[in-house]
């Protein structure tokens, strides 16, 4: 990853800071594009601190201008983009609710950001990539789309759908531009952001962790070699995918 700029969208926490700091660790350009300004400067400092580069930028991926702004600003500090991972989202703190019973808002803010500003980030990165004849785009989906569903969680569950919809597209779209596009499944994930919702940690103790064929939690940290390896030259024959990582629930 030498020299490689990677956007990391949501970079400034949970499975997002684990990308960042697993990129620069391994000599990328670690760009954190973060709604949370202070979130984004806290794991920019960790980067520089251990010796590697980054750049916080604070955006909304669910607001086009703010996105372009973004991109813009990669362009002129570093004159490329390489890889970007669309791993901003919304999950924590949703409502989980019959159907009838979700607000229209509810509705639009997550698909806003989970797929639309997947979109306004790969429309203000692409023409970059294609430039440069080399790109890597990494949509962050969720196992929920293979497995059973999750009740109540429709609007969550039908971004994530998207997001593989999404990767299909673009690989077939962008494919001879020398741009990869694939997705990447996580599990439950326990990260510092989910850790004092005892309902999310009881369900993965109790329900998810037994049925995983590696019978441990799952860590943000789990899913970095994943993104490493599909952002790589040697993926460069892979795209289109869905890649679970998720212990292996999926199997058994």
């Amino acid at each position: 990853m030498n020299g490689r700029v990677v956007i990391v969208t949501g970079g400034g926490q949970g499975l997002g800071r684990a990308f960042a700091k697993g990129f620069a660790g391994r000599g990328a350009v670690a760009i954190i594009a973060e709604i949370d300004g202070d979130n984004a400067g806290n794991v920019e400092r960790e980067i520089t601190d251990a010796g590697g580069k980054a750049l916080a930028i604070e955006t909304d991926v669910a607001d086009p201008a703010s996105v372009r702004a973004m991109a813009r600003k990669v362009l002129d500090e570093y004159g490329r983009i390489d890889v970007l991972i669309n791993n901003a989202a919304l999950l924590t703190g949703i409502r989980r609710v019959p159907v009838d019973e979700l607000e229209d808002d509810e509705w639009e803010r997550l698909l806003k950001v989970n797929v639309t500003g997947a979109f306004n980030c790969v429309k203000a990165t692409v023409a970059a990539m294609r430039e440069a004849g080399w790109g890597r785009i990494i949509n962050l989906s969720s196992d929920t789309v293979l497995l059973p569903p999750p009740i109540s969680m429709a609007h969550y569950i039908t971004s994530k759908a998207a997001l593989v919809g999404l990767t299909r597209a673009l690989a077939r779209e962008l494919g001879n531009d020398g741009i990869t596009v694939n997705a990447i499944l996580p599990g439950s994930t326990e990260t510092e952001v989910n850790t004092t919702n005892e309902i999310t940690q009881r369900n993965r103790r109790n329900n998810v962790v037994p049925r995983q064929a590696i019978p441990r939690v799952e860590v943000p940290e789990d899913l970095v070699g994943a993104a490493l390896f599909l952002a790589s030259d040697e993926a460069g024959f892979i795209t289109g995918q869905n890649l679970p990582v998720n212990g292996g629930i999926a199997f058994v």
